[in-house]
């Protein structure tokens, strides 16, 4: 597994989107609608292999929470050649289950947590259903 990008929780998709990209020069390389009604976008500086995604969960949605400072933090995105095996054995060690293993679109999603409460993504190519 290696570290591949920070998520952070915005109240204001908009606002953030035109400070990152205008104030700091970052760049929209994806972004996309979650299944659960989420909306991601990842931006990228010029120079720099590490992503900063946005994350917005509108009122309704099963992962909103009212905003308070503290809350931006959203999640830290490891890359895993196979995330239901390392899911299993993390959790097997003790590690905290956020989110069972599940697909979005082309990809394996899972969520943990460390000893602190912060998520824990694990994210990975989904294997080709036979």
């Amino acid at each position: 597994m290696f570290f591949t990008y920070t998520g952070i929780r915005v109240s204001d998709l908009k606002r953030s989107l035109e400070f990152y990209k205008k104030k700091m020069g970052m760049k929209v390389i994806l972004k996309g609608k979650m299944v659960h009604g989420g909306i991601y976008v990842h931006l990228k500086s010029k120079n720099s292999p590490q992503r900063l995604e946005l994350n917005w969960y509108p009122l309704s949605n099963k992962y909103y929470t009212k905003w308070r400072r503290g809350e931006e933090l959203d999640h830290l995105a490891f890359w895993s050649k196979d995330v239901r095996s390392d899911f299993s054995r993390l959790v097997g060690e003790g590690v905290q289950s956020a989110i069972q293993p599940f697909r979005e679109g082309s990809y394996e999603i899972a969520f943990l947590k460390d000893p602190d409460g912060i998520w824990i993504e694990l994210l990975g190519k989904a294997k080709r259903k036979n």
